[in-house]
């Protein structure tokens, strides 16, 4: 089997602190902490799925992706093969495991009400990066197999740290 992922990295400013938004997936024999989002539709627009996601995980709605500005689309040139080309944060592709996957990180903002428990997951909050770099020092093993590349890479090329 072979996945296409995206992944949304929700950040917000609150008391001078940035945070980012973890979950809890909830999966039967996998609890680990993770960031929101999931696996892409057949067909489905990279950033609709990024926003469905979002939505299903966490109640929140994105109203600012970093880069989707930047998105294009061959709509109209040939109405059977039309692609979109987007910028996102990171990249991943999975290099060894029992699920073979790539996937797409995006900084995004979002409004509306966090859900504590949405599709498949639970105890959504408000982390502190510093917190989030501290818990991965401790224990990297708590955050999902995917997500903890994404968080070091997050951690790593937007605050430097992890060095």
């Amino acid at each position: 089997m072979f996945f296409v992922n995206v992944r949304a990295i929700i950040e917000r400013v609150h008391r001078n602190q940035t945070e980012i938004i973890l979950q809890t997936r909830k999966k039967p024999g996998e609890e680990s902490l993770e960031l929101p989002g999931g696996r892409l539709e057949l067909f489905e627009p990279i950033l609709d799925g990024l926003r469905r996601e979002v939505r299903e995980e966490t109640g929140l709605t994105i109203v600012e992706v970093e880069g989707s500005e930047k998105r294009i689309d061959t709509r109209g040139i040939n109405p059977g093969f039309e692609v979109e080309c987007v910028e996102p944060y990171c990249v991943y592709q999975t290099i060894k495991g029992p699920v073979d996957s790539v996937g797409m990180y995006f900084l995004c903002r979002a409004e509306g009400t966090l859900l504590r428990n949405g599709d498949e997951t639970a105890n959504a909050s408000w982390r502190p990066v510093d917190e989030i770099q501290r818990m991965m020092k401790e224990e990297p093993r708590q955050f999902s197999d995917v997500d903890r590349a994404g968080i070091m890479y997050y951690l790593k090329h937007k605050f430097g740290l992890l060095q």
